[in-house]
């Protein structure tokens, strides 16, 4: 069982903890993800790592209100366990000097976008991170990625903070006015279609962390496996980061719907 030492409610959907995890964080890279259940009988949820610190032998998790097993989850408090939390799981992510690497995050998906973006960071690389959700209380972690990124762009589909626009617009901004050598993008599976049709367009390579149906997280159900480049992939074992200009996207989203 994990303890849990702190808890951020970030707004009333999105909540951050920081969990007792000695042996993740020891191993924990910038990409990888682990599974967690609330209790016993709990849903085995994957969730990228936000953060960890060996040191204090903590990770980080950010969790958004969409179900009954993510309500439990953040309904726990400091001083409460979280049933079992199993990982490091995944690739980590391919870190090098690129050049100038855009992180695009769709709402939560600034969470586990923060760790890669630290990385290329400290690579080398310049830096812009484009924030986006659907209003302003989901626009997260904006002051930690300023104090990473070189320049940091917010959208909201709303207006009601920064520009009015998807994160599309903010790519597309940046692509027009300077070099872009790479694009990373973590968000809704929708999101991230069309920021890769988009980087497509301007050959700019891009880099997917897919947020697919998970059950065991080693490989042996199947039901996170996707099409990328006409292969079946699996996204527990052989991501969650992939091409995004290979990933079949239209399958993916497909399946996602199998259980709403």
């Amino acid at each position: 069982m994990n303890k849990i030492l702190q808890k951020t409610d970030f707004s009333p959907v999105v909540t951050e903890f920081v969990v007792d995890a000695p042996l993740i964080a020891k191993a924990a890279l910038a990409g990888h993800f682990v599974i967690v259940r609330a209790d016993e009988k709990g849903e085995r949820i994957p969730l990228t790592i936000a953060a960890s610190d060996k040191a204090k032998g903590t990770i980080t998790l950010v969790i958004q209100r969409i179900g009954k097993s993510t309500q439990k989850l953040c309904d726990l408090n400091v001083g409460d366990f979280m049933h079992d939390i199993a990982g490091p799981l995944g690739k980590a992510t391919h870190i090098e000097n690129f050049g100038t690497v855009i992180c695009a995050c769709g709402g939560v998906g600034a969470a586990p976008m923060l760790p890669i973006a630290t990385a290329l960071k400290a690579a080398g690389n310049r830096v812009i991170v484009v924030l986006a959700a659907r209003t302003q209380e989901l626009i997260i972690l904006e002051e930690q990625m300023k104090k990473v990124a070189d320049k940091v762009l917010i959208y909201t589909d709303d207006g009601s903070y920064g520009n009015k626009g998807l994160v599309t617009n903010g790519i597309e901004e940046i692509i027009l006015s300077e070099k872009v050598n790479r694009c990373e993008a973590i968000g809704p599976a929708i999101m991230m279609k069309f920021v890769c049709l988009l980087t497509k367009k301007y050959e700019i390579p891009t880099e997917v962390s897919l947020n697919t149906i998970m059950v065991d997280g080693t490989g042996m159900c199947g039901a996170c496996r996707i099409t990328v480049g006409g292969e079946t992939k699996f996204v527990c074992v052989d991501g969650p980061e992939f091409d995004g200009h290979k990933v079949d996207f239209d399958e993916m989203i497909m399946r996602l719907k199998a259980y709403n």
